[in-house]
């Protein structure tokens, strides 16, 4: 029988969040219902709120997030009830060219859960990513349930789900940063820092933390930063060039998202060096580099999206790392909140002195 649990719904752009009594049906054929335990906010579910994803009001917010799964759809394997997952957004098809190819972490089929969540007079909402976690259960395709130790908290456990896993997948995954790298990292939010974590994680031996907020260059020497540049004082190219020998570093992660900052990653780099951008840009943005540059220099420019990961293979071996006191996911975690503080944590992010807010439920 459908069950209704409290969830926090986006009623139209740039209107205030509010608790709302949302109807989750029983799963289907390849679908579960997730207990959700805890669920970060994300700066995509605040663009989901402003209209920066879609207009397709009203949205069932959250996406970073762990629990228990419930019960389970028919013909679903992979998880059972009782089980202890992380929820992802790119559920792999295994069946596109990607994943025919071996390359599943660029899935061009990902799916989500076929049946709609609904408020109790029959309105359909739209799930944040395909998750809708925001909520006391939801409802999601089984194969964007991961399973994992259920020794780690909900809380930490979660945010493997978007903004750090996208961060330390561009370090590890997209960046391929090796033992001995030089990395630069542009933009210290969480992403950032999680890019850092990663660097740190690889055995990157120089990596340089670039902000305009001296807070956060503070946050990001904790997550592993060796040295900091605050680009409001000194020329961030510059800069880096001077702490890496003049050559420019093997790797520079752009996490902000912009051309001025894209532009400053690009000549940051050493000769056949890699720029990976894993900030999201906004549809407007534009960016111009002479051609003769981008082939004189050599190397490679990426794009991360979701820090390349798999989520079967990476979230299972980064909450053991965390586990065995290697990666301190923990850190990431800046204050727990309520279903109904979700908006005062947006309000937050302005602030630039939040990490992450979770909500624990």
């Amino acid at each position: 029988m459908a069950q209704e649990v409290r969830g926090v719904v986006a009623p139209g752009r740039n209107e205030p969040v509010r608790v709302e009594t949302v109807v989750v049906p029983d799963p289907g054929p390849g679908e579960a219902v997730v207990q959700v335990q805890a669920c970060g906010v994300c700066h995509t579910d605040l663009h989901y709120k402003q209209g920066g994803i879609s207009d397709d009001y009203p949205f069932l917010l959250g996406h970073e997030a762990a629990g228990v799964v419930e019960s389970v759809g028919e013909g679903v394997t992979d998880v059972a009830p009782g089980d202890f997952v992380i929820l992802n957004w790119r559920a792999v098809c295994g069946r596109c060219r990607a994943c025919l190819r071996g390359r599943p972490w660029y899935c061009f089929d990902t799916h989500n859960a076929r049946q709609k969540m609904t408020l109790t007079d029959g309105t359909e909402l739209s799930p944040a990513l395909g998750i809708g976690a925001f909520a006391e259960k939801t409802l999601v395709a089984a194969g964007q349930c991961t399973k994992v130790d259920p020794a780690v908290a909900p809380e930490v456990a979660g945010l493997l789900g978007c903004g750090v896993m996208a961060g330390i997948g561009a370090a590890l995954n997209t960046g391929a940063v090796g033992r001995g790298d030089s990395v630069a990292v542009i933009g210290c939010g969480g992403v950032g820092d999680a890019a850092i974590a990663g660097a740190r994680l690889a055995g990157a031996a120089r990596i340089i933390a670039v902000d305009i907020n001296d807070a956060k260059l503070a946050t990001a020497r904790a997550m592993g930063a060796t040295h900091t540049v605050n680009s409001t004082a000194d020329d961030p190219v510059e800069a880096i060039r001077d702490l890496t020998g003049g050559h420019g570093a093997d790797v520079v992660i752009e996490a902000v998202g912009r051309p001025e900052t894209y532009r400053q990653a690009f000549y940051a780099r050493d000769l056949a060096g890699t720029v990976v951008l894993v900030g999201v840009p906004t549809p407007e943005m534009k960016l111009e580099l002479p051609l003769l540059d981008v082939f004189g220099r050599g190397g490679s420019l990426k794009s991360s999206w979701y820090g390349d990961c798999l989520p079967s293979r990476d979230f299972p071996m980064l909450i053991d790392l965390h586990l065995q006191g290697r990666l301190d996911l923990g850190a990431f975690v800046t204050e727990t909140i309520a279903l109904d503080q979700v908006e005062h944590a947006f309000d937050r992010m302005h602030t630039g002195d939040v990490l992450r807010s979770v909500v624990v439920l």
